[in-house]
């Protein structure tokens, strides 16, 4: 945290703009040596040449002058606008590097202002999430963890917590003095109420955590049914082999997918047939096992074999499923618009005839399970380990058994529910009970 440090903020890589960050005690003083001008007006981009030691120009480019405490890390900050060359960026590291500064480790800027209490980790991870976004339904759910949806609603629970704890740490340390009565039936009270909502968080269906990491769709279906040929022309490209030869598919082949603003990962699998060839055999076994653990599936029918469905693919059918009527272009009459109560969308895999109403339908199938709500979810593994370990706290309290071990398990859940955000602190019980009691006068 003493070292002044400096990294390239924009994309690595030859290009017309390139932004450099610079933050710490020594980023005034760089700054003027750099620019041999007067420190420019907080906030207001001044244009100047920048030096290095011996006097040579680096380059011609923008500077902004963030002064401490109104920056992004807290401490002194400034951005150089500059051309996107390598030989700039050489020059500049040369330059800072003489003047005392060093290269950024990997988050250091967020790290810091983190530390310096501009943002709390939900936040901080926030902007990890916006930067990998490759969807907009990503991009809205980092964007509202960025406003503070998350750190709202764990601040909400942990104060909650600590007014319980305050409750019972009031009647253990000052029950001689003049304290309210029902104390702690209230405290009961919050506790129960506190963990149904906790639990209601954590049966979520990792809604956030799937958004994030993308959701898993498998194609499924009967060798030849053209589940291959779907993957290919949902993805634009061969990214399966297709032939007639039945078995060609063995292993499960996977695309990532903007499917309508959602991360898809869509799976091809082996043909569902009983298989007596060991290798084709546990493609069929690896098949399965991806159905069971998918978001999403599609079973895919030859249409050119109505009103006759293959029994393995109608076996994988359930509330998650979308039915799939492949090869609609060689059926004869019209095709089903329910498959064991599922929707089913025809399609033509090898012309594409189709394809736009089974994207629609997926849309609607992942906006119907996956969709954002107006409450924050829980987007990482360690906010819902935290929330777990937090209602086990609280499923084991019971003041019967004695006050004091009724306030620990209080305190270990509001101690777990802070570890969301980074804060743990341990002077709030005092503050509420003499702001709410006034103990002692």
């Amino acid at each position: 945290m003493s070292d002044t440090i400096y990294a390239l903020a924009s994309a690595a890589g030859r290009a017309g703009v390139a932004v450099y960050r610079l933050s710490g005690d020594r980023t005034a003083a760089a700054l003027t040596v750099l620019t041999r001008k007067a420190l420019p007006r907080p906030r207001h981009v001044m244009r100047s040449h920048l030096f290095d030691q011996t006097g040579d120009a680096i380059d011609d480019g923008l500077v902004v002058w963030f002064p401490a405490p109104g920056s992004f890390t807290g401490e002194d900050v400034a951005e150089l606008h500059l051309h996107g060359g390598r030989a700039v960026a050489l020059a500049l590291a040369e330059a800072l590097a003489a003047l005392g500064l060093r290269p950024a480790e990997p988050g250091e800027f967020s790290r810091r202002a983190f530390l310096n209490g501009k943002m709390d980790l939900t936040k901080a991870e926030a902007i990890a999430d916006l930067v990998n976004a490759e969807t907009s339904a990503q991009r809205r759910q980092a964007l509202r963890q960025m406003d503070g949806g998350l750190t709202r609603l764990t601040e909400g629970w942990r104060a909650r917590l600590v007014s319980a704890l305050a409750h019972l740490e009031a009647v253990i340390d000052f029950a001689d003095e003049d304290i309210p009565d029902g104390l702690m039936e209230q405290a009961g009270d919050e506790v129960r109420a506190l963990t149904a909502d906790l639990r209601a968080h954590l049966a979520d269906g990792h809604r956030g955590e799937r958004l994030r990491d993308g959701l898993h769709i498998a194609i499924l279906g009967a060798p030849n049914a053209g589940k291959s040929s779907l993957l290919n022309r949902l993805a634009g490209r061969d990214a399966a082999i297709v032939s007639a030869q039945a078995g060609t598919t063995r292993d499960v082949i996977e695309i990532h997918l903007d499917l309508a603003g959602w991360p898809v990962v869509m799976a091809d699998t082996a043909g569902l047939r009983h298989a007596a060839e060991e290798i084709e055999a546990e493609g069929v076994r690896r098949a399965l096992a991806r159905a069971e653990a998918a978001d999403l599936k599609l079973a895919v029918f030859d249409a050119g074999l109505l009103p006759a469905l293959d029994a393995a693919t109608l076996e994988v059918i359930d509330d998650a499923t979308l039915v799939v009527l492949n090869k609609a272009d060689v059926a004869a009459g019209d095709l089903p618009t329910l498959v064991h109560d599922r929707p089913a969308v025809g399609l033509s895999a090898k012309s594409g005839a189709g394809l736009e109403d089974l994207i629609e339908a997926l849309g609607r199938e992942v906006e119907a399970r996956f969709a954002l709500g107006s409450a924050p979810v829980l987007t990482r593994a360690r906010y819902r380990a935290a929330v777990e370990e937090a209602v086990q706290a609280l499923s084991r309290f019971d003041p019967t058994c004695g006050v004091e071990l009724a306030a620990e398990d209080l305190r270990l859940s509001a101690r777990a529910v802070g570890r969301i955000t980074g804060r743990v602190e341990v002077d709030e019980v005092l503050d509420v009970i003499f702001h709410e009691f006034c103990i002692g006068k």
